[in-house]
């Protein structure tokens, strides 16, 4: 259920900043521009970008290259792909002290967009957010008794 609802957060995300740009370009066309549609579709962009990431590490879906991997002993595939999540819950975890140290400083700064005023911090949140789910379902992929 939860999956389900993530999903629908991402996609109707990404067709809001979809519509946005197709009413901005039209609107152009017409001259009359919708003001403040690229922040706008930045917002939408994070959010959506963020379910995708979150979806792609629970599903275990990220790239990857196996001509090496592959041609290793069940041991050493075993090894090295448990070796992979934790390296992958390493950049992630790194990636979001990063951020969450940067949202904390900056927090009281009440920044926001310049003209529509959308505030930065809740989106650092949800960007925040992301990452850290992100390297605790890598961590916990690391420790799962049998890998994907």
């Amino acid at each position: 259920m939860l999956r389900k609802l993530t999903i629908w957060i991402g996609g109707i995300a990404m067709l809001a900043a979809t519509a946005t740009d197709t009413i901005a370009v039209i609107g152009r066309n017409l001259g009359r521009p919708l003001v403040g549609s690229i922040e706008l579709v930045e917002a939408a962009i994070l959010v959506s970008g963020t379910v995708a990431l979150v979806l792609a590490t629970l599903g275990d879906l990220h790239a990857r290259v196996r001509l090496l991997t592959d041609r290793l002993g069940e041991t050493a595939q075993t090894v090295l792909e448990r070796f992979s999540r934790l390296a992958a819950a390493a950049f992630f975890a790194a990636i979001a002290w990063g951020s969450i140290w940067l949202a904390a400083d900056l927090w009281s700064g009440h920044e926001q967009s310049e003209l529509l005023g959308v505030p930065w911090r809740v989106l650092r949140l949800v960007a925040n957010v992301g990452l850290v789910c992100c390297a605790a379902i890598a961590l916990a992929a690391t420790f799962r008794r049998e890998p994907r």
